[in-house]
C-alpha cells in the first residue's frame, strides 16, 4: 500500500520504522493518517521477518503535535465519538502488537502524540522533545487513551495534574517521573534506537512475545493470576525452537541464533 502521510521502512534485520510524515502540520494525527496507520500496523503484524518496531516523527520539531484540530473542530458530538473510536482502536493495535515498540520521539509529542507514544512499549526522547496532554485547555479532555494509559504509567495523581493544568513536560522532566526512560542529543536520538532495536531483534521472537505479553496482562490484574499468566508463558515459551537453541547454545558455550520462528 502507497502512504501518503506515514512512511515505512524495513532493515534486513528485522527492524521497522515508521515515521510519521505530515511535517507542515506537525505530524497531526486526522482521520486519514489514523487510517493509514491502521494497515500499516495490520500489514506488520501479518510480517513475520520484522522483529521490533521504532516509531518517530518527521522533521526536526515535532513526534506529533496532537490530533488535527482544524477537523476537530468540525466535528458534531456523534462525530467527536466516531474520531476518538477510530484513534483508540488505532492506538490499541499499536499496544497490542506482539513484538517490542520503540517510540522515539524528536519534538513536540502532545495530545494524541503523547498518547501515541504512552503505547509504545517504552519512549526514547530527544533532549529538545516537549510532552504533554493540552486538551483541557481546548475545553475537552484526551479522547485517544490518554486518561487511562498515563495513570497507569506514572500513577494518578501525576497523571491528573498533567491532565487538570494541560502544561507541557520537558523530556528532563518527562524521565524523571517515569514516562522516558532515557534522553539524548537530537542527532543521537535515532541511533541510539537503532542499537536499542538491533539488540533486542538478536534475541529469540517467541520470548519477546510472551515477555511484552505477559508484562501487559500481568498489569491488570492481580498478582496472583499474574503469576499464572508467567508461569503458562514459560512453559510455552520451552517449547519453542528458540528455547531449544538457547539451551544448546549455553551447554556449547555459543551465542545463540534465534531464527524467530513462532510455528514450531
Amino acid at each position: 500500500m502507497a502512504y501518503s502521510s506515514i512512511e515505512l521502512t524495513c532493515t534486513d534485520d528485522g527492524i521497522a520504522r515508521l515515521t510519521f510524515n505530515r511535517p507542515k502540520a506537525l505530524n497531526a494525527l486526522n482521520s486519514s493518517l489514523l487510517e493509514e496507520l491502521s494497515a500499516a500496523l495490520d500489514s506488520i503484524k501479518h510480517d513475520e521477518t520484522i522483529r521490533v518496531l521504532i516509531l518517530t516523527g518527521a522533521g526536526e520539531k515535532s513526534f506529533i503535535a496532537g490530533a488535527d484540530i482544524t477537523e476537530i473542530a468540525t466535528l458534531t458530538p456523534l462525530g467527536a465519538k466516531k474520531f476518538a473510536q477510530l484513534g483508540q482502536e488505532v492506538i490499541s493495535s499499536l499496544q497490542g502488537l506482539a513484538i517490542p515498540v520503540i517510540a522515539a520521539v524528536n519534538g513536540y509529542a502532545l495530545g494524541g502524540g503523547c498518547e501515541m507514544a504512552l503505547a509504545c512499549d517504552f519512549i526514547y526522547a530527544s533532549e529538545k522533545a516537549i510532552f504533554g496532554l493540552p486538551e483541557i485547555t481546548l475545553g475537552v479532555i484526551p479522547g485517544f487513551g490518554g486518561t487511562q494509559r498515563l495513570p497507569r504509567l506514572i500513577g494518578a495523581n501525576r497523571a491528573k495534574e498533567m491532565i487538570f493544568t494541560g502544561k507541557h513536560l520537558s523530556a528532563p522532566e518527562a524521565k524523571e517521573m517515569g514516562l522516558v526512560n532515557k534522553t539524548f542529543a537530537p542527532e543521537e536520538l535515532m541511533p541510539a534506537a537503532m542499537e536499542t532495536a538491533k539488540l533486542i531483534a538478536t534475541k529469540g521472537k517467541a520470548s519477546l512475545c510472551a515477555a511484552k505479553q505477559t508484562v501487559n496482562q500481568g498489569l491488570n490484574t492481580d498478582l496472583a493470576t499474574g503469576l499464572c499468566i508467567e508461569r503458562d508463558a514459560f512453559a510455552l515459551c520451552l517449547a519453542s525452537p528458540d528455547a531449544k537453541e538457547g539451551t544448546t547454545a549455553f551447554l556449547e558455550k555459543r551465542k545463540p541464533v534465534f531464527k524467530g520462528d513462532l510455528n514450531g
